[in-house]
């Protein structure tokens, strides 16, 4: 299933940082508008240093918070929907109903694709995939006040040489246009003084040109096909250059389709492909729980 493309032109062209995510326990999409406010109060206490803070009491943070249903980002219909949490700025001269400004936002999701979960009880939500942009301390702040309130456990996605060699893969493996921007890789050189990085331009008809080839599995890849495409840009680039990249690690991987680095961040860059990406970073942040 698609996503709508005029909502998730949010999500593009910003850097997310992955979490992966134990499923939530007492978790209800029925009580967003309640964990809202409860997280509203969660930064009230936080602000004013353990004072207690009514419940009822107008929110001295200046921080809105608003948790909603993203129901279209979804692989399959079992998926639950997912879940957008945001913070917003609002000035203290500023009159109350007065536009807010973004301040931090973060998301939910398990977009499962054909691959089904295993059965997890009712008690529990799953909802593996945690994405995040802006400050880390509300990162901090969110993710403690739902571990805390879910009984739940969040834990850095980074991601391996091998889960980028995937993503690059993948990505080269869906048709593009003519003015798709190049493949990148970006190798880190390991045991010098002072950091190096090299990186790999492929034009993305060559790419695609060299991953037609390569792949001869009907309705899936192997990880025999990923080494093969990978065995042969390194030596096209040993052939020019001289350097084994394979004695390098490979830190980032770039396309027309997304954008991924080790650390753990992604860009989103086509909202058409959104929904494919976050299928193959829910199956990794499922292995990781």
């Amino acid at each position: 299933k698609k996503a709508d493309p005029p909502k998730t032109a949010f999500f593009l062209c910003k850097q997310w940082t992955l979490y992966s995510v134990t499923p939530l326990y007492g978790f209800s999409g029925a009580r967003l508008k309640d964990y809202a406010r409860l997280l509203s109060v969660a930064i009230a206490a936080e602000k004013q240093k353990g004072v207690a803070v009514e419940m009822d009491a107008e929110l001295d943070t200046n921080i809105k918070v608003d948790v909603s249903s993203l129901p279209d980002l979804k692989g399959r219909n079992q998926d639950h929907a997912a879940i957008l949490v945001q913070l917003f700025s609002r000035s203290p001269t500023s009159r109350r109903n007065s536009e807010n400004k973004p301040l931090w936002s973060g998301w939910f999701c398990s977009v499962s694709g054909d691959d089904l979960p295993k059965s997890v009880p009712k008690e529990f939500t799953l909802l593996p995939l945690f994405l995040t942009n802006g400050a880390e301390c509300y990162t901090s702040l969110v993710g403690s006040w739902f571990q805390k309130t879910f009984d739940c456990c969040f834990c850095r996605l980074a991601l391996s040489p091998l889960n980028l060699s995937w993503m690059a893969v993948i990505w080269t493996g869906h048709a593009v246009d003519r003015t798709a921007s190049a493949m990148e890789l970006v190798f880190s050189v390991p045991s010098l003084p002072q950091p190096l990085n090299i990186s790999y331009a492929i034009h993305p008809e060559d790419a695609k040109a060299l991953w037609d080839s390569v792949h001869k599995t009907p309705g899936g890849i192997t990880q025999e096909e990923v080494d093969v495409f990978m065995d042969c840009l390194y030596s096209h680039f040993h052939r020019h250059f001289k350097i084994h990249l394979s004695a390098t690690k490979l830190v980032k991987v770039s396309t027309a389709i997304a954008s991924a680095h080790c650390s753990g961040t992604i860009k989103f860059l086509h909202s058409e492909h959104l929904t494919r990406v976050l299928m193959l970073l829910t199956e990794l942040a499922r292995s990781q729980i």
